[in-house]
């Protein structure tokens, strides 16, 4: 619950915590302005010049001087409203507000919970409009810019700082002072190069999605720097993650000598955690998976074992998308924290519950089996699961062959994919779920796939690395 005044809350260590850019994925002001309109403080939505265009700026590239002249002269533009009614608009921003929260940002202010930090909003944005996205996100204090009231009214004025650079600095200072804080022992999280002041004063500087020149700043005093709207490892440029970029080349016509057969993309959920799981055939599970990802107008995460991400040409791209590696002789811990901190996000993942490619006898086995790691994400993410049945592409790079067949050009075999309807598991029996979990999968295989047959001697040798059967006759 949000307390304002001083003396209202007695903290021994804090995390201040910026508004746009860094709390939130982009500039609040469009959603306030909504929001503003729809309560009729606004009769009538007339833009300030260029306005969209810095928002536009804004987003992509950070603050900057215009911005926040446009910050400032928006006192001006407020007088006359009504307090109440601005903050019964920021009452009603707080649905689109919260769509607007970085995905990983509800864990690190859970990760300073947990350290035994209060948190502490510090905005330019004016206090009114954001003491409703405080409170809903449960945040302990709001330091903002404060406009002057008359009568139940704006005068057009600000009283006190105005809360950016050196200004928000000082509002933090007599806040500290004034709720006995030592900002030595505090945190800051911002993305703005105009908070170097404060970033430089307290213990503790984090810069989150860091414009340019904070970016450069933090790098030469080794400030931690952090994103909380992407997993650790994933660059972004303009706000631009890698795989916006490769999904653009990852279609059908980049593989002239396989066809794809791809039903049931409608079928994924479009928002919200998602578990994309699949059965795993063959080294060119990536290309029918990544053409998947691509058809998904969301960012898409990876998790699989490390042997799949030391594939020639895959390692980079795997990692720069967020693909997570699994060590199953290292830690693999690390990786299921990973995963379930994407989950947690909102993200989908694709995993491959067998883990590897079965071998021998195994492969032609029609009933599938599968490690309980997926379902154990399912239950404590709440993600649902999305069964993907892919047949095929052990025909275009068997295990036995080093690299795929490529020589296919007129006679392209066909890669089958099947996406099923999501469904959530009960979260009692991590055996019994995943059981369910490779039955889904294999009900979206051909009819072929789930007839019980005995392997040729040659179909054997394929599922084998080497390209021999092993002589000690053990096919597992």
């Amino acid at each position: 619950m949000v307390t304002s005044g001083p003396g209202s809350v007695g903290l021994m260590s804090v995390a201040f915590i910026d508004l746009d850019r860094t709390l939130l994925r982009k500039a609040s002001g469009p959603a306030l302005n909504r929001a503003l309109t729809a309560a009729g403080v606004l009769k009538e939505r007339r833009s300030l010049p260029g306005e969209s265009l810095l928002f536009s700026v804004f987003d992509r590239f950070g603050e900057n001087a215009a911005s926040m002249g446009l910050a400032r002269a928006a006192a001006r533009v407020a007088k006359g409203w009504s307090q109440a009614d601005a903050r019964a608009a920021g009452m009603l921003a707080v649905p689109e507000l919260l769509d607007l929260v970085a995905p990983f940002a509800p864990q690190r202010l859970a990760a300073f919970r947990a350290d035994g930090l209060k948190i502490v909003l510090a905005t330019t944005t004016p206090t009114d409009l954001v003491m409703g996205i405080a409170e809903a996100l449960g945040l302990d204090d709001v330091i903002a810019t404060t406009y002057e009231v008359d009568d139940g009214r704006y005068t057009g004025r600000i009283d006190g700082r105005f809360v950016w650079g050196l200004g928000k600095l000082r509002a933090v200072e007599d806040w500290a002072k004034a709720n006995h804080v030592d900002l030595a022992d505090c945190h800051a999280c911002s993305d703005s190069f105009f908070d170097i002041p404060l970033l430089s004063t307290v213990g503790h500087p984090h810069a989150v999605n860091a414009d340019p020149r904070l970016l450069a700043v933090a790098a030469a005093r080794r400030w931690p720097i952090e994103n909380w709207d992407r997993p650790d490892g994933v660059p972004s440029i303009l706000g631009l993650e890698p795989y916006h970029f490769v999904r653009t080349l990852v279609r059908p016509e980049a593989f002239p000598y396989v066809r794809f057969d791809l039903e049931g993309i409608d079928r994924v959920p479009t928002t919200g955690p998602v578990i994309l799981a699949s059965n795993h055939r063959s080294y060119f599970d990536v290309a029918a998976l990544a053409l998947v990802a691509a058809k998904i107008n969301r960012p898409v995460r990876v998790l699989a074992k490390k042997e799949l991400f030391a594939l020639p040409g895959l390692s980079h791209v795997a990692r720069a998308v967020g693909g997570i590696s699994v060590d199953r002789d290292g830690a693999p811990e690390r990786a299921f924290s990973e995963a379930l901190a994407s989950l947690d996000a909102g993200e989908a993942l694709i995993v491959l519950p067998e883990g590897t490619i079965p071998r021998g006898p195994a492969f032609f086995d029609p009933v599938l089996t599968g490690k309980t790691g997926t379902a154990r994400l399912a239950a404590l993410s709440g993600a649902p699961i999305c069964p993907i049945g892919l047949w095929g592409t052990e025909v275009v790079w068997p295990r036995s062959s080093k690299i795929p067949h490529t020589t296919t050009l007129l006679d392209p075999p066909t890669v089958r994919i099947r996406i099923g309807a999501p469904f959530e598991l009960d979260g009692v029996d991590a055996h019994d779920d995943t059981e369910r979990i490779m039955a889904a999968i294999v009900a979206q295989l051909p009819d072929e796939a789930r007839v019980k047959r005995g392997p040729t001697e040659e179909e054997l040798v394929r599922t084998y690395p080497s390209g021999r059967i092993p002589s000690d006759g053990a096919h597992g």
